[in-house]
C-alpha cells in the first residue's frame, strides 16, 4: 500500500500540463480502500441528503457510513441532529428505513430516547452504577449548507467552507430546491472511480449518446471553479436547444444554458441545472462496493409533474449507463496491465486532477491510523 500512496503523491506533483491518472491497484486495493476509511473518508464531510427529506419534526431516516449506522432527525425547533443509531444498552439498532416518530423505542429492551438523544426511559434498569441522565446517543458534527445535510465521523473535523463555490451556485439559489425524487443503488464498483466519472466531461458524448451528447456534448465542457475540498464544470448546451427551465430569477442566459456539475469532496457528486438539481451521496462498502443515494431536486413549481417524471427517467437511464461502464470497468482495473494513463486537458479531465491533488494533500496531512 506504500506504493499506492507514494504514487498519490508523484501523480499530484506532476506539471499541470502533463497530468496522469493512478494505476487499477488504487482502486481495487481492500488494503487501500482501508487506509482511505480510516483517514480521508473518516475525516471528511459527507452528504446524507436533502434537508426537505425531514422537514417535521420528528421525521427521520436512518444511513450507513463506513462502520457507523446513523440517525438522522428533526428536532425540537427544527435543528438537524445526526446521532448514533446504536442504543447504549446492548447496541440494537434503535430505526430502520425512514419516517416520524416522538421518540425512538428500542425493538430489543424497549429502552427509549428522545430527538435530541436523551435516554427517556429505560423500563426495569436496576443498577447502582447506572446513571440514565448521563446515558444519550454519541451526537456526530453536523453541518446544512446549499439544502444539504453534511456530517463528519471526525470530532475534530473543521467546519468547510467554500466562498467560490458558493458564489458559483448562489445564483441557482440551489437551497431553495424542493425534493421530488429519492432513490438508492448498489454499485459494483470503487468509490473514487464514480466521483472522477461523474466530474469529468471527457466520456459525455461517448457514453451517453442518446440520453445527454444532445445538450451537454463533450466538446462544450469547461472547467470553473475548484478549491479544498470542491471541483466544478459547465456541462454547456449547444445554441441550438433551448435552456431547460428559467430557473431563478438571477440566473444570467449562460447559466440556464448549462449544468453546472460539482463535487464535494470525498463523496458527493451533482449536477445543478437552472430548473433541476440532481445529486449523488456515495457510500463506500468496501474497494468494489458502494451504495448510491440519489436525489432529484426542481425549484419551486415549473416543471409539471410529467416533465419531472421525465427528467426522473432519463436519469435513471443516465446513472444506468454509468454504472454499467463502470462496473466492467472495475474488473479490468485489477489487471497488471491497469497501469496509469495520461488525462485529458483541464476542460476534459482537470477535474480528476483536482481530486488528485485533494486525496494527496489529505493523505499527506492525516495519520494512518
Amino acid at each position: 500500500m506504500g506504493y499506492l500512496q507514494d504514487k498519490l503523491q508523484d501523480v499530484a506533483a506532476l506539471p499541470a500540463d502533463r497530468p496522469m491518472g493512478m494505476p487499477g491497484a488504487f482502486y481495487t486495493s481492500q488494503e487501500q480502500f482501508e487506509h482511505e476509511a480510516r483517514t480521508v473518508l473518516r475525516s471528511g464531510w459527507h452528504c446524507l441528503g436533502r434537508e426537505d427529506e425531514i422537514p417535521e419534526m420528528g421525521d427521520f431516516f436512518t444511513a450507513q457510513l463506513l462502520n457507523e449506522p446513523l440517525l438522522v432527525v428533526r428536532g425540537e425547533e427544527g435543528i438537524v441532529r445526526v446521532m448514533a443509531n446504536v442504543c447504549r444498552h446492548r447496541g440494537m439498532p434503535l430505526a430502520e428505513g425512514r419516517g416520524n416518530t416522538k421518540r425512538f423505542v428500542c425493538s430489543y429492551h424497549a429502552w427509549t430516547y428522545g430527538h435530541d438523544g436523551a435516554l427517556l426511559r429505560a423500563p426495569r434498569m436496576q443498577n447502582a452504577g447506572f446513571d440514565a441522565k448521563g446515558c444519550r446517543l454519541p451526537e456526530h458534527k453536523v453541518q446544512l449548507w446549499n439544502g444539504f445535510i453534511y456530517v463528519t465521523l471526525d470530532p475534530d473535523e473543521p467546519d468547510f467552507e467554500h466562498p467560490e463555490l458558493d458564489a458559483l451556485l448562489s445564483p441557482y439559489e440551489t437551497g431553495s430546491f424542493r425534493l421530488v425524487h429519492m432513490a438508492e443503488e448498489e454499485w459494483h464498483t470503487n468509490w473514487k472511480c464514480l466521483v472522477e466519472n461523474f466530474m469529468e466531461g471527457y466520456h459525455l458524448s461517448v457514453v451517453h449518446p442518446r440520453t445527454l451528447h444532445g445538450y451537454t456534448p463533450t466538446g462544450l465542457s469547461r472547467k470553473l471553479v475548484s478549491g479544498d475540498g470542491y471541483t466544478s464544470y459547465a456541462a454547456n448546451y449547444p445554441d441550438s436547444i433551448e435552456s431547460r427551465g428559467d430557473g431563478a430569477p438571477g440566473l444570467s442566459d449562460a447559466e440556464r444554458k448549462r449544468s453546472t456539475l460539482f463535487a464535494k469532496f470525498p463523496t458527493q457528486v451533482a449536477s445543478q441545472a437552472a430548473s433541476l438539481l440532481v445529486s449523488l451521496s456515495i457510500f463506500p462498502v468496501h474497494a468494489g462496493l458502494i451504495r448510491v443515494k440519489w436525489t432529484m431536486s426542481v425549484y419551486q413549481d415549473y416543471l409539471d409533474w410529467d416533465t419531472v417524471q421525465q427528467r426522473i427517467a432519463l436519469w435513471e437511464e443516465v446513472n444506468r449507463e454509468d454504472r454499467e461502464k463502470l462496473e466492467r470497468m472495475q474488473v479490468a482495473l485489477a489487471s497488471a496491465h491497469a497501469v496509469e494513463g495520461p488525462l485529458a486537458e483541464d476542460d476534459y479531465e482537470g477535474t480528476v486532477r483536482d481530486f488528485q491533488t485533494w486525496l494527496a494533500l489529505r493523505d499527506a496531512r492525516l495519520p494512518a491510523a
